[in-house]
């Protein structure tokens, strides 16, 4: 088990300094937030602003890993074939013209369809899964599956924990707390926020008017109580500093293995390198269930795992206000979850300058 005690940075090579920059940069936010490093598997930063460390966040698209290692796990048991269509096993899936979208395409991005609808419709269909399912299926490819990377907003988890259900046989959210939750002791991790913990949340906030409808919705306990694997995890950073480490580990903590090292190989392998992903606007290095590290040029904004990030990187943001990683390169673990909702280009380049100061930190 990780003992969340803080270790003397220097001891494992960390440089307290930027350590200390980061907390300033977070603080300076005065926002709700929790911030966890680990160097060589040791605690080096633990630190709650404005809430517990048991306080659940919603985490946005930084959920989209939990769903996308599922479908590894299921690739190394031989329930599945990445390179096999979706509708392979999941027939209702191909009527519309989607019959030819590998479960590879899904994960990388380039399925082709990055909305099932419109971003409302998506939106309001998540809040029922045999709705979000039924969304999905009759979705129309707007790119020929595997032509372009176009960010899967939402139909990412649908299709991703839809197909979970098919070949396992049970919900996408069973399935995540047997292979993934139970096993590696993240006990304050859900997909669909329990109703008797609804007073461990913390409220979604919103700096932008274009984003009060968002939080207004994102608060309402139907919401947090929706499965919707793409975004809606409730969690700490603990958990998920916990949860990369392991997959910084090969896929084994506490002397429990939940995935083979090839098949970390396999999900952080690039599958986009400088292409703009039609959706964001933005140069994005994805991969097979992860966001990769590592310079990009010509976009505005600081990419979210930093400037200073290797290539080697991997992780996921959510909505410019959570972002967590690992850095094989440095042996080095970060979380940093918070509930306030930034106009897009100052929360990207806060995260990535956070990010930024513990990759200096850490070199």
């Amino acid at each position: 088990m990780v003992d969340w005690t803080e270790c003397p940075p220097e001891q494992v090579g960390v440089d307290s300094a930027g350590l200390a920059r980061a907390l300033e940069l977070v603080a300076a936010r005065r926002a709700a937030a929790q911030i966890c490093v680990l160097r060589d598997g040791r605690v080096v930063l633990d630190r709650s602003v404005a809430c517990r460390p048991d306080s659940l966040f919603w985490i946005f698209s930084a959920s989209k890993p939990f769903v996308a290692l599922l479908v590894h796990q299921l690739a190394e048991r031989g329930a599945l074939n990445l390179d096999d269509a979706v509708a392979a096993y999941w027939p209702r899936f191909g009527r519309h013209g989607e019959d030819r979208i590998t479960i590879r395409q899904v994960l990388q991005h380039r399925a082709g369809v990055p909305l099932s609808s419109s971003m409302l419709g998506d939106a309001l269909a998540m809040m029922s899964w045999e709705r979000a399912v039924r969304h999905v299926e009759r979705a129309r490819p707007r790119w020929p599956p595997g032509q372009v990377p176009a960010y899967h907003v939402i139909s990412y988890g649908v299709i991703l924990g839809e197909l979970v259900r098919q070949v396992g046989g049970i919900p996408v959210s069973d399935a995540l707390t047997a292979g993934l939750l139970r096993p590696l002791g993240l006990h304050d991790t859900y997909l669909g926020l329990p109703d008797h913990l609804w007073s461990r949340h913390v409220p979604v906030r919103a700096s932008a008017p274009v984003d009060q409808i968002v939080r207004v919705g994102l608060n309402r306990p139907a919401a947090r109580r929706a499965v919707v694997p793409a975004a809606g995890i409730s969690t700490t950073a603990r958990d998920l500093a916990r949860f990369y480490q392991a997959l910084l580990q090969g896929g084994e903590l506490d002397g429990v293995r939940v995935v083979d090292p090839s098949t970390i190989a396999q999900a952080t392998l690039p599958s986009s390198e400088g292409e703009t992903d039609r959706l964001l606007n933005l140069p994005i290095r994805w991969s097979q269930g992860f966001q990769l590290g590592g310079p990009r040029s010509g976009a505005r904004g600081g990419p979210p795992m930093g400037r200073l990030s290797s290539p080697r990187t991997f992780g996921h943001s959510g909505s410019n206000c959570c972002i967590a990683w690992a850095d094989p390169t440095r042996r080095l673990v970060f979380a940093y979850l918070t509930a306030l909702l930034p106009p897009r280009h100052e929360g990207a380049d806060h995260i990535s300058s956070v990010s930024d100061a513990i990759n200096a930190a850490c070199r």
